[in-house]
């Protein structure tokens, strides 16, 4: 998420580039009154009117009146279902201001593009259906608009026409929202009665309206005052280490807060650096001046190691440090956020792994209610701590939006999950620092006589891990390494006797395996586990908190309709009978490993044959040695 750029102020303290966004419930008229104030504004060429003119015919719903909405409805499934699915935005200009609009989809399934259209926003325009009055829609919409940080809200009650110009129905919607704005502490609500249609209200004063005495939608937009992101500190990510030659060194950016000028001291984090800037090098030349918006270069007094990600900021008022947070998140995604399972984070130029607790709640976007959540479903809000793989520079979100929003990456789709707002960094990320040991893995290592790893057995339950897992303790035992059996059974009697089979429960169980088994392998030891373990992105945590080659991942694979022959606990049949929720193979899936370091199929091989691979895959490994070898 990103704030806009190249504002310039006028007189009167507006500026002259206003983005904005409409959202609002389906069918409330978003896209006929952004078309409607491109019509209005003269912004359309004779080219776009005699098109929208043939668009209107073939596809509108007017009939040979022009269709304002398939000025903005581009995509063909749009067209056909009269929805919006997509962010659509739109250039337009008056001679007082410039203006990019986003039009957001109403249906609730896409309110992730409606986060992307509100996060460079700095107005947001509500619409309701005058019919309707404040719908769920209107209450999420809102939810997330004063999330994240937009102050100034027009609540555009359209469709007056279609209620005979109410005044009492239009002062009832407008009281109800200013009273739900006022909870969500949204400061400013301008109330329009409208019609997109007719145009009444959009551009000039509607004869339909004596009672309104406000301004029609066009003015209030072209004379709103919006604030400056410059009035801040200096904040500029490096986006590009910029070298063309032996002899520049440059660090390329956008500012995203304040002002920079040669001569500036500055401090570059994370490594806390301090020197001064030296030029503002842009492809016109130089400047005297940057401010918040534009992209610059800038180079430094000093040769100080800087990469893409880190941030040059005010020496004297420089952001935070920190790799653990209290954030709101805003899921995105049909698969819920599990607390536990990693993700990636983008921050700014910054791409990070990241994991969320368990959210302390979630957001009833209609009373405003904290609700207890285990995870964060679709379209849900809640606030979390968020852990970090290693510090970043960031700003409360409500000090920069820029420095503290982030996105969630799904870590095997690359899909964009969610979204968040960084509220402060938990005390816990400031006071507590891996303390130095004198005896390391490397000499616990020496006196085992062998190499620590992890042997990670995965499988559908009934497959043989954990009698496999057995025979292998044995064979290494015999061969004098010291080993230590986590088995599933035995860690939920303990370890794991408060978590349940949940898929959150799941992702936590092995999250605590995990650390459990990182802990062991730091003291020297080979650790099995036999865990079903059922999905990759666990697994693949697990392998990231030991070391390269210190992870052995096992497939433990046998058919679905053996292990269900075999059914040593009646497990299977349980679940078959409906009295198991939650069994893997049954009605939760199982992610098998896509190339697993050893492949195990037990249709053809016994126990005592696959222990005996593992066995000489460690060998081979060098992590153990055969008497005499």
């Amino acid at each position: 998420m990103a704030a806009d750029a190249g504002r310039t102020e006028l007189p009167g303290g507006s500026v002259d580039l206003l983005r904005f966004i409409t959202c609002g419930s389906v069918d409330d008229g978003k896209s006929t009154l952004i078309g409607r104030l491109l019509y209005e504004a003269q912004a359309l060429g004779e080219d776009q009117l005699r098109l929208l003119g043939e668009d209107s015919r073939r596809f509108g719903t007017q009939g040979e009146a022009l269709d304002f909405a398939l000025l903005v409805d581009g995509l063909s499934a749009e067209r056909q279902q009269g929805i919006t699915i997509d962010v659509a935005y739109r250039h337009f200009a008056t001679p007082r201001r410039r203006f990019i609009v986003a039009d957001t989809p109403g249906h609730e399934q896409y309110t992730r593009n409606m986060v992307t259209g509100a996060s460079t926003a700095d107005l947001a325009v509500i619409l309701v259906d005058a019919r309707k009055g404040l719908l769920t829609q209107t209450h999420r919409h809102s939810v997330i608009v004063s999330l994240l940080g937009i102050r100034q809200v027009v609540l555009a009650v359209n469709k007056m026409d279609l209620v005979g110009w109410s005044r009492d129905v239009f002062q009832a919607i407008e009281r109800d929202y200013r009273e739900f704005a006022g909870r969500l502490g949204i400061p400013q609500v301008t109330a329009i009665p409208l019609s997109a249609l007719g145009g009444d209200n959009v551009s000039g004063a509607s004869a339909h309206t004596p009672w309104y005495h406000g301004p029609a939608l066009l003015e209030h937009l072209e004379n709103v005052a919006i604030a400056t992101p410059a009035a801040g500190p200096l904040r500029m990510p490096v986006q590009w280490v910029n070298r063309p030659d032996a002899e520049f060194r440059g660090f390329s950016g956008r500012l995203l807060g304040g002002r920079a000028r040669p001569g500036d001291a500055v401090r570059v984090l994370p490594s806390a650096r301090e020197t001064r800037i030296a030029r503002i090098v842009t492809w016109d030349g130089d400047l005297a001046e940057a401010v918040a918006g534009q992209s610059v270069t800038l180079t430094l007094a000093d040769e100080i190691d800087i990469s893409r990600g880190d941030v040059i900021a005010a020496a004297d008022d420089p952001p935070g440090l920190a790799d653990q947070f209290e954030a709101t998140v805003i899921w995105m995604a049909e698969q819920p956020m599990l607390p536990g399972r990693p993700y990636l984070v983008k921050l700014g130029a910054s791409t990070l792994g990241a994991s969320f607790g368990q959210p302390k709640y979630a957001l009833d976007v209609n009373s405003l209610e904290h609700l207890a959540a285990r995870t964060l479903e679709l379209n849900q809000t809640g606030v979390c701590n968020l852990g970090l793989d290693h510090a970043v520079a960031f700003d409360p979100y409500g000090e920069n939006r820029d420095m503290g929003s982030f996105i969630v990456i799904d870590r095997f789709s690359n899909q964009t999950v969610g979204a968040g707002l960084l509220h402060f960094a938990l005390r816990r990320s400031q006071n507590i620092h891996w303390q130095a040991l004198e005896v390391d893995k490397q000499a616990r290592t020496r006196q085992n006589g062998h190499r620590p790893c992890v042997l990670w057995l995965t499988g559908l339950s009934g497959s043989g891990k954990s009698t496999i897992a057995n025979i292998v303790e044995r064979q290494l035992h015999a061969l004098g390494a010291r080993t230590y059996l986590l088995d599933g059974d035995n860690v939920r009697h303990g370890l794991s006797k408060d978590l349940g089979f949940t898929d959150a429960d799941r992702v936590e169980n092995i999250r605590r395996i995990g650390e459990v088994a990182r802990l062991m392998v730091d003291a020297g030891l080979i650790v099995i586990t036999a865990f079903i373990s059922p999905f990759a992105s666990e697994r693949q945590l697990a392998r990231s908190m030991v070391e390269a080659g210190e992870f052995v991942e096992i497939f433990v694979d046998t058919p679905l309709a053996i292990v269900e022959a075999r059914d040593p606990k009646g497990l299977y049949r349980k679940a078959r009978r409906g009295e198991l929720a939650n069994f893997t193979g049954i009605d939760s899936p199982y992610e098998a490993p896509a190339a697993p370091d050893l492949h195990i199929a037990t249709e053809d091989t016994t126990p005592e044959q696959a222990a005996a691979c593992i066995v000489d895959h460690l060998v081979a490994r060098g992590v153990v040695r055969r008497g005499g070898e």
